[in-house]
């Protein structure tokens, strides 16, 4: 398996278009997000990554394409993709 610096070197090689590289961006979404509904149970202790931070929670339902997160005291519909097991 490669590591992250050498695909991100095959990348660079490569010279993808920003329609290509926005077609790569969707599919890795795509996969963490599949990987992610395979590990999620409800009543799951998890982590909602933001942009800056990471607030806990715990996992109410899941759906299709999201899960309902319980974090402080509300519930919020969160992307799976931006969900991780505690």
């Amino acid at each position: 398996m490669k590591t992250i610096a050498e695909m991100s070197r095959e990348i660079n090689r490569n010279g993808f278009s920003n329609t290509q590289l926005s077609a790569l961006i969707q599919n890795i979404v795509s996969m963490k997000a599949s990987q992610a509904k395979m590990s999620l149970e409800e009543g799951m202790a998890c982590v909602v990554i933001q942009k800056t931070k990471r607030t806990p929670g715990t996992i109410i339902k899941v759906n299709k394409s999201r899960c309902v997160v319980d974090m402080k005291g509300r519930h919020y519909n969160v992307p799976m993709a931006m969900l991780e097991a505690a």
